[in-house]
């Protein structure tokens, strides 16, 4: 599985390491809060706000470098739309890899 990085937040930030550091501050608080509302949603079988939490969560997704993990997370939230959990299993895996690695920030 791909790994999250820093790549785009670095080219956005331009070298300004307060801007960098304020863009990762608001990552971290926001990541947790918005996998914390899509679970929530998820275990209610509410797949509607579910598919609008992962939404929310692929521009994290995106911000992290995670191309591959970004087109997954699409069919994933189209499939939610449709009132199917397919997908479910690898989006999971890479709420885990942004969670682990948003630790070591």
């Amino acid at each position: 599985m791909e790994q999250p990085n820093l790549s785009y937040i670095n080219e956005l930030s331009g070298g300004d390491e307060s801007f960098k550091n304020k863009l990762i501050a608001i990552i971290k608080k926001e990541f947790p809060e918005e996998k914390a509302i899509y679970i929530k949603n998820f275990e209610a079988h509410n797949f509607k706000a579910s598919a609008e939490n992962v939404h929310k969560l692929k521009h994290k997704i995106s911000i992290l470098g995670l191309e591959k993990s970004y087109k997954i997370a699409e069919r994933y939230e189209d499939n939610l739309k449709e009132n199917s959990t397919s997908g479910e299993e690898a989006f999971n895996n890479i709420l885990k890899t942004i969670t682990d690695y948003l630790e070591t920030l």
